[in-house]
């Protein structure tokens, strides 16, 4: 008697191209098709052609196309779910086969003023507990920060912001100081000169409406993108600034409700990385969080 091999109806199912998972889940962690294609070195038009190869396949929409992004349907958001553990299992095969640790690539971005000691002993011990981590530092203002974040550049950020300006996944409070030059100090001269960041940088519209309240007439003399530009600036008497009190130098000297110079407390600090973020992301996020504050301070 001939034994005929029997179909198994899950032969006939369609087999999922992990290349295909990996275009989706790009477009949906970077928030576009086009900063994806940035992320994988191809087109837009490739990465869009796989998108619609695996709605085909899938034969369900997975994906929201709105002029400003894109979202998951529910049948997208299943599959990427899927997707991310069926490329995990896959950089574990090759990690099986190759013996050695796959490379997992996290682009932050910090202000100025957070990279120094602290900022990199807690990036240190992260990387210490993932080495397969490949940690890709950018720092610069909070607006250009952003900038690069919404273009899909930026994997996560910690960023300066007005209270509430942005949703993040978590805030911290900001506190400030008014500083002037400990040898050099000028707060007394009319005009009152002032140290600013650029146009686009926090803190500029603070300092000018404070010293207008005061019916003080004012003049910027110092303008800089760089935050020891202008704790230099400020050291060296060419004015005075608003600045994070982390950056307070022992050349300055603080001014505040003696001088009639109100109290600024309009800034957060805000870390913020996409709703599928992969899971060293939002590990390295819960870092920047116990860097910077107790728990009783958080806002999650």
């Amino acid at each position: 008697m001939d034994h005929q091999l029997s179909t198994s109806p899950s032969l006939n199912r369609p087999l999922y191209d992990l290349d295909l998972l990996l275009a989706l889940l790009t477009v949906v962690d970077c928030g576009s098709f086009t900063a994806a294609a940035s992320r994988l070195h191809s087109t837009q038009s490739t990465i869009s052609q796989k998108v619609r190869r695996l709605e085909e396949l899938a034969g369900l929409r997975l994906l929201d196309r709105a002029s400003r992004g894109v979202s998951t349907t529910e049948a997208g958001q299943t599959l990427l779910g899927y997707a991310r553990q069926m490329l995990a299992l896959n950089h574990q095969l090759s990690e099986a086969l190759s013996g050695s640790l796959v490379t997992i690539s996290v682009r932050l971005g910090v202000p100025e003023d957070f990279t120094n000691g602290q900022t990199m002993r807690a990036l240190a011990g992260f990387n210490r507990r993932f080495p397969q981590v490949r940690l890709e530092v950018s720092s610069g203002l909070s607006s250009d920060l952003l900038a690069a974040y919404d273009q899909g550049e930026l994997d996560l950020v910690l960023v300066k912001q007005r209270h509430n300006a942005r949703e993040a996944v978590a805030c911290l409070p900001e506190q400030t100081a008014w500083v002037d030059s400990a040898t050099d100090p000028v707060f007394h001269l009319d005009p009152i000169p002032l140290v600013t960041f650029p146009r686009r940088g926090v803190y500029r519209e603070e300092i000018i409406s404070a010293v207008e309240s005061l019916g003080r007439r004012w003049r910027i003399s110092f303008t800089s993108s760089s935050l020891s530009g202008i704790q230099g600036a400020v050291a060296d008497g060419m004015g005075i600034s608003l600045l994070p009190r982390r950056a307070v130098r022992d050349d300055h000297v603080e001014l505040g409700q003696s001088q009639g110079l109100p109290r600024i407390d309009a800034f957060e600090l805000a870390i913020l990385h996409r709703p599928h973020a992969n899971e060293m992301v939002t590990a390295l996020s819960r870092v920047l969080v116990d860097m910077l504050a107790p728990e009783s301070e958080r806002r999650v």
